[in-house]
């Protein structure tokens, strides 16, 4: 409902605002993250099971119970997530050295090339998600594009993941093609 002067009684407070719209660059990102990941032949699953792999531990290896910390899921889920990993050719099982009962994960030399290429794909994207998360700390501004205390977002923004999407899809598409 808005008042005399315009203003909305009862809406959100700046703070709702920010968190709302960092809340948005957030979803945005993993939504760009899983079409890359779909649109370079893996699932967004397996491309985070990669990511733990090789980034978690900073060893370029990890235990399936790092891996369930990692991803935030139950132990066995994350075995089946490795499972049809390795079936695919994109990680390697092996029993660990001390403990044969705990199970290392490495990527296999198709999982590394197919994470290095997603990774080129999300450098760009991390980069403007910091951006437009450090502005989303800021007080919004008012009156930006007709939307009281509205936060300065334009009204094309929410296409320009398919257009990052559209200019990686030739380079997405070649490492599709080596995949057997």
């Amino acid at each position: 409902m808005l008042t005399l002067n315009g203003n909305r009684q009862n809406g959100a407070s700046p703070l709702e605002q920010r968190l709302a719209w960092a809340r948005y660059e957030l979803r945005r990102f993993l939504r760009f993250s899983e079409q890359t990941a779909r649109a370079s032949g893996i699932t967004p699953q397996q491309h985070q099971l990669l990511l733990g792999v090789k980034g978690f531990t900073g060893l370029g290896s990890a235990t399936v119970s790092e891996l369930a910390e990692f991803l935030q899921e139950r132990h066995n889920a994350v075995v089946g997530l490795v499972e049809r990993a390795a079936r695919r050719g994109l990680v390697r099982k092996e029993p660990g050295r001390r403990d044969r009962r705990t199970v290392v994960v490495t990527a296999t030399r198709q999982g590394e090339t197919i994470l290095k290429k997603l990774s080129r794909l999300h450098r760009r994207e991390i980069e403007s998600l910091r951006r437009e998360l450090l502005a989303a700390t800021r007080p919004p501004r008012r009156a930006a594009y007709g939307k009281p205390n509205g936060p300065a977002v334009a009204p094309h923004y929410e296409r320009r993941g398919k257009a990052v999407i559209a200019r990686h899809r030739p380079a997405l598409q070649k490492n599709r093609k080596d995949q057997p």
